[in-house]
């Protein structure tokens, strides 16, 4: 495969939801706005648009290269912007040393984005040989090669079970061992393929390769630790929305917009409650919102997002 270079990479990236991220924001004018996955800044110029005049970002990524597109791509709002190269684990971090607390929202567009697979050497695609690499932020210790040769048999048939659901997971473990080492995507993948009986939807080496890159970055824990962060920064009024890709982050965002939305989280069987737990959250999305038709046609890469949001009640903390 021909590498894209990051310009290129940026103009085949769109950002997904986008109207419904704007509406569910609230995007008002002179607001402070977080957006924690700025990829290209598609998401942010919207919400700079949106919030003109006068509107500020904090945008941050783990990767420096995404971070670099993004100033290109934002250079006409210089002054409004601050781009920050981290991890979303620090967010609340990230934004006191900034002085940007509190904020009017906060976006999470959660995954990997398209620039990401289409960049050549980082690992994610299965369909491009290039080393197993995966790491978000080339500061990161672990790559998926690591993993795929030094972990054993169970701990990588557990892993591609947890966070890949993969119903093959002990099959394709037990391969991956007996082939190993493995160095580049496309020699994993033709073992993933030869361990899995018959053919589906979906290329066999998919869920693997979620799994592995869940792990490589620590996402779904991470996820966890910022969206409490998220909650402990908005302003009275201000909302946090999230879009996911696949059912283990929606699943993390959903338990945690209702616990958080409830005066109570004692287990069923407490009698009286001990917790002293008190809602900071309204649930302003029901249920997941999911793109048109249209957009799913038009962005093959929205057909799996649930957008979900919710509102900060209560004084600051």
């Amino acid at each position: 495969m021909v590498a894209i270079s990051p310009r290129k990479a940026a103009s085949v990236h769109s950002p997904v939801l986008t109207d419904e991220v704007v509406e569910r924001l609230a995007v008002e004018r002179g607001g402070r706005y977080i957006d924690c996955t700025l990829g290209a800044g598609g998401h942010a110029r919207l919400i700079l648009e949106a919030g003109a005049p006068g509107a500020m970002l904090l945008g941050i990524d783990a990767d420096p290269h995404a971070v670099a597109l993004a100033r290109d791509n934002l250079k006409s709002f210089d002054g409004d912007v601050h781009l920050v190269n981290a991890n979303f684990r620090d967010l609340e971090k990230t934004a006191r040393e900034r002085t940007f607390v509190p904020v009017h929202g906060v976006l999470f567009d959660l995954g990997i984005s398209s620039m990401q697979l289409a960049e050549h050497g980082r690992g994610f695609s299965f369909q491009s040989e290039a080393a197993l690499d995966m790491r978000f932020s080339p500061e990161q210790e672990l790559t998926a090669a690591d993993i795929i040769n030094g972990y054993d048999e169970s701990e990588i048939a557990n892993l591609i079970w947890e966070y890949g659901e993969e119903r093959f997971s002990r099959r394709i473990a037990k391969a991956i061992v007996r082939a190993r080492p493995l160095q580049t995507t496309t020699a994993l993948a033709a073992v993933i393929a030869k361990a899995v009986p018959g053919r589906g939807k979906i290329n066999p080496a998919t869920r693997t390769f979620q799994a592995l890159r869940i792990a490589v970055n620590d996402e779904l824990r991470t996820l966890e630790s910022a969206l409490e962060q998220a909650r402990r920064i908005l302003g009275p009024g201000g909302r946090l929305v999230v879009i996911s890709f696949h059912s283990l982050e929606d699943r993390i965002v959903k338990q945690f917009l209702q616990r958080e939305s409830r005066d109570c989280i004692c287990p069923p069987e407490t009698p009286l409650c001990i917790c002293e737990h008190q809602a900071t959250l309204r649930i302003i999305t029901r249920r997941p919102i999911t793109p048109t038709r249209e957009e799913q046609s038009t962005n093959p890469r929205s057909r799996s997002a649930k957008l979900r949001a919710a509102e900060r009640i209560g004084e600051d903390d």
